[in-house]
């Protein structure tokens, strides 16, 4: 509507104008409600929470950081709640926030990876070598003067995405299945090779660029990196495994599980990903303004990391001619990290409160802005270079189409 002088806007007119800007559907026609397809509606039909979803994430780091203040104790007392130094509430917040997405996967589905090789091999590669040099040169690149942050942004790339990632997955609607296989992987390789990436990357190849340099011993216990696993990966794997197969074979109505279930336990995960923030951030949150320097120093190649893995992993996908939800999924898997298992490696390594453990703790406080900020771009992505189809038809090396689907998003050619 255009207000001609004199007129006026009611003011509550006002906040649903600003709803709407913030909803997340308004990024992507194909998700408005005139052309809403029933069965690939990944973001259709989301509760305020999730299409709110930057307004609560800013509320919640503000509400971390405010509680850090106001019980200055309140490290001392979430530290005090730890298992094998692992987090208990930190732990709670992610395995929950993690469980949704777990149990909307189809664990029937799960052998279309034979059919996928390409993008399973794109995703190994992607994740397991020019994610972690990527990041060792912008390390270097950016902190040349920082040798202890850098070690600790090293270590950061080098832990590859099994969690927050299937948040973002989900929120941008890419497919469930191919990112629970692609965070397995990822787990099995971290639980082989983390420790051997570590010590390459740590101590041997800092050197070989500069042989004045004193090197790093860097010893990190294979141990350390199953137990991150198996908790942070493992129990909510397990949940959602047991959920999906329980309740679907006890529920027979038609699409009972998906349309019912899943819509109600989906907006749920959002609660774990708040409630997660709202710890990290009264634990760290101080570091915004205790050091706002040194984070703003770490904090640009991780910026930048991200940024280039997406948009390269996305361009890369989509010129390979990979689904929208694929390439969704193989660019937020690349782009994300496991910021438990690097914040769990530098604190005993180096020390909780060395510069190497301050620089991972500082990855997920970045992590989490700029990975929202990457949702709206796919989904604004999404219409410009994709096109929704009645049906696709089964290639080589492509996902086969699910029964219960009756469209699917394709590669749209510009």
């Amino acid at each position: 509507m255009i207000l001609k002088e004199g007129n006026y806007m009611h003011p509550s007119t006002y906040i649903h104008t600003l709803i709407w800007a913030l909803d997340v559907r308004a990024l992507d026609p194909s998700l408005r409600a005139e052309n809403q397809d029933p069965s690939r509606q990944i973001l259709g039909n989301l509760s305020s929470l999730d299409r709110l979803l930057p307004v609560w994430i800013i509320v919640a780091m503000a509400a971390g950081v405010l509680l850090g203040y106001a019980v200055p104790t309140i490290g001392s007392d979430i530290n005090s709640l730890q298992i094998e130094s692992v987090s208990l509430p930190i732990a709670v917040g992610l395995i929950w926030m993690m469980y949704p997405p777990l149990a909307a996967v189809n664990y029937y589905e799960i052998g279309k990876v034979k059919t996928a090789k390409k993008m399973m091999s794109l995703s190994v590669i992607l994740n397991w070598f020019i994610g972690p040099f990527l990041m060792f040169g912008l390390a270097w690149l950016l902190l040349p003067d920082l040798p202890l942050l850098r070690e600790g942004i090293i270590m950061v790339g080098l832990a590859r995405c099994i969690a927050m990632v299937l948040v973002w997955n989900m929120l941008a609607g890419g497919d469930n299945e191919y990112a629970a296989i692609i965070v397995a992987l990822n787990a099995a390789f971290q639980i082989a090779f983390y420790s051997i990436y570590a010590y390459f990357f740590i101590t041997v190849l800092p050197v070989w660029i500069n042989p004045s340099a004193s090197a790093t011993v860097v010893n990190v216990s294979p141990w350390t990196i199953a137990r991150s696993v198996a908790v942070f990966l493992g129990v909510p794997f397990a949940m959602g495994i047991v959920t999906r197969y329980s309740l679907q074979e006890r529920k027979k109505e038609e699409n009972w599980y998906e349309s019912r279930f899943l819509k109600k336990l989906k907006p749920t995960a959002l609660i774990g990903l708040l409630f997660t923030l709202v710890i990290m951030f009264s634990l760290q949150g101080r570091y915004f303004v205790q050091l706002p320097l040194e984070l703003v120093r770490v904090a640009i190649p991780l910026v930048v990391y991200f940024a280039i893995m997406f948009v390269a992993s996305f361009i890369l996908s989509w010129k390979l001619k990979f689904t929208y939800e694929e390439t969704v999924t193989t660019s937020f898997t690349a782009a994300s990290n496991n910021f438990e298992l690097a914040i769990a490696t530098a604190a005993a390594v180096f020390g909780l409160t060395s510069s190497q453990a301050f620089a991972t703790t500082v990855g997920p406080l970045i992590e989490v802005p700029v990975m929202i900020g990457l949702v709206y771009v796919a989904l604004w992505f999404k219409p410009r270079l994709f096109k929704i189809i009645a049906q696709r038809p089964v290639e080589k090396e492509s996902r086969p189409k699910l029964v219960t689907e009756s469209t699917s998003t394709n590669r749209k050619e510009v």
